[in-house]
């Protein structure tokens, strides 16, 4: 039900991470240090696989645009974050939305983009007399139009739910970013529908996209355990720590989604996993073995 007597909300306030201060301070330090490692790192990837003109292999092409996805999903919450950290009152509103989108928007494009990548070491290592004919540069190109395609319409469901939605009571986001879960718990209405189909549109899809990674990853340690060939203990090793990676990466992703959005003391920390980074120099090695 509807509350009366209530004005509509014109600002969200982000109650961040920690009320501590001295906590905030060593936060601040780790995410700004993180951020100048990984964002000029990606950059060199992209730059030195756009400037050699021998890396123009599949592998190579889907690693410059995880890069790519990598360097622009951190200008679209961490920024924000350390800018916050300055400032007792965390105010947000037209922002938020915009946040919101862009985050899954890169975050699904990057999730399907690892399935893609999953399904190249498949053919390369699985069917590797047919690699040059299916992995071709128009599937690569289509692949890839298919993945920006899927994020942004799984993103823009997510926005149009949410502005659906009618705020006139409290306007405080308990998190240091905005994400579906928070915003909708302070619509001032009743968000049961709302929430089941953000659960199948994001946790449902989540869980499948891990779901067929680890079957890939399976599919592709069976095959090399019956081989006899010299990389047969590389794949196997690197295959492994791909997993731990998945794991890391989609297991906060399907905490946060795939159940009703109820707050839980474990939620914040939860939300400091990056959603998606996987190891370049490792993948570089499952491809070239």
């Amino acid at each position: 039900m509807e509350r009366e007597n209530s004005t509509e909300v014109t600002e969200f306030i982000l109650l961040g991470l920690t009320q501590s201060q001295d906590v905030q301070f060593l936060v601040f330090a780790l995410i700004k240090t993180f951020y100048l490692i990984i964002l000029p790192g990606n950059f060199l990837i992209i730059l030195t696989i756009r400037s050699d003109p021998d890396l123009m292999a599949p592998l190579y092409f889907f690693l410059g645009n995880l890069a790519f996805l990598d360097a622009s999903y951190s200008f679209i919450v961490t920024p924000r974050i350390l800018v916050d950290f300055l400032y007792e009152k965390k105010v947000i509103y037209r922002g938020c939305i915009t946040q919101l989108f862009f985050l899954h928007f890169l975050g699904s494009g990057e999730g399907l983009l690892l399935v893609v990548m999953a399904f190249d070491r498949y053919i390369v290592i699985c069917r590797p007399l047919h690699y040059s004919t299916v992995m071709n540069p128009r599937v690569c190109y289509g692949l890839l139009l298919a993945l920006w395609f899927g994020g942004f319409v799984h993103s823009i469901i997510q926005v149009a739910l949410i502005l659906c939605l009618p705020f006139c009571g409290p306007n405080q986001l308990d998190n240091f970013f905005c994400d579906v879960p928070q915003v909708i718990k302070l619509a001032c209405t009743d968000t049961f529908v709302v929430e089941l189909l953000m659960v199948f549109n994001s946790g449902l899809m989540t869980l499948l996209w891990f779901l067929g990674l680890l079957a890939s990853y399976a599919v592709i340690l069976c095959h090399v355990h019956g081989s006899s060939s010299e990389g047969k203990q590389k794949v196997i090793s690197t295959c492994t720590m791909h997993i731990i990676i998945i794991f890391l990466m989609f297991g906060p992703a399907i905490f946060i989604y795939t159940r009703p959005f109820r707050a839980l003391p474990a939620d914040k920390v939860v939300f400091v996993f990056p959603y998606g980074d996987l190891s370049f120099d490792e993948s570089h090695d499952l491809y070239s073995s």
